[in-house]
């Protein structure tokens, strides 16, 4: 192979290996862009709550590359109108919400930055605050990209009993019939105790009785008196 064709092959293997460094950091790059910063309102993110009760709004937030100056909101949709419960600004990770501010009498905020927590209470809820809430974020780390969260709230006159019969009938089912085959085994293992105990009595007896007619007959085992002359 001559020099020529070496240098060809030898930048054709550089060209692919920066095109590989090149996908594996747009893929770094692009996965902690994804997961920079979200905001979560947990698993269930609604509730069921009675009319003049005090409600907790839940909301986290997590970010892998960090956070500055993290401003965050609650909101409320009333009615297609977005109405300010609170907002803050959190200047980094695990130190306090500074500039926090409330705008409804009856919202407080219970969140802890140490847990990343941005959580509000609703005291005292009426059927007019059922509706959405969001949980809106925003870090200038990553260009003041917008992300949040939602969470439903329904107010009621009164919590609906859960019918449990059902569950009672399967759960009494299930439990019959383990007691029913508990039973059966007890049964089954103290009948195959007693057959054994029987069967080995009747060896006993088979066994002493073949003894007894085996000295009555001369055998193996007994003396016979010489008949006389």
């Amino acid at each position: 192979m001559d020099t020529k064709s070496r240098g060809h092959l030898r930048g054709r293997e550089d060209s692919s290996e920066r095109t590989v460094c090149c996908l594996l950091l747009t893929l770094i790059i692009g996965v902690c862009c994804v997961r920079a910063l979200e905001m979560s309102t947990g698993k269930i993110p609604f509730l069921e709550a009675v009319n003049g009760s005090t409600v907790l709004l839940p909301c986290t937030y997590a970010s892998c590359i960090g956070i500055k100056d993290l401003y965050f909101k609650w909101e409320f949709n009333d009615n297609g109108t977005m109405e300010m419960l609170a907002d803050a600004v959190i200047p980094m990770d695990h130190v306090d919400p500074s500039k926090l501010t409330v705008y409804h009498e009856r919202v407080n905020y219970v969140g802890s930055s140490k847990e990343n927590n941005i959580s509000i209470l609703l005291w005292n809820v009426t059927f007019e605050d059922a509706g959405v809430y969001t949980c809106f974020g925003k870090n200038p780390k990553e260009k003041n990209k917008n992300h949040s969260a939602i969470f439903t709230l329904y107010v009621v006159e009164e919590l609906k009993e859960v019918d449990n019969t059902l569950t009672k009938i399967i759960a009494s089912c299930v439990g019959g019939f383990i007691a029913a085959l508990m039973a059966f085994m007890l049964i089954k293992n103290l009948t195959l105790f007693v057959l054994a105990k029987i069967e080995e009595k009747n060896k006993e007896c088979l066994v002493t009785s073949s003894g007894i007619d085996n000295t009555e007959n001369g055998l193996s085992g007994s003396k016979t008196t010489p008949k006389k002359a």
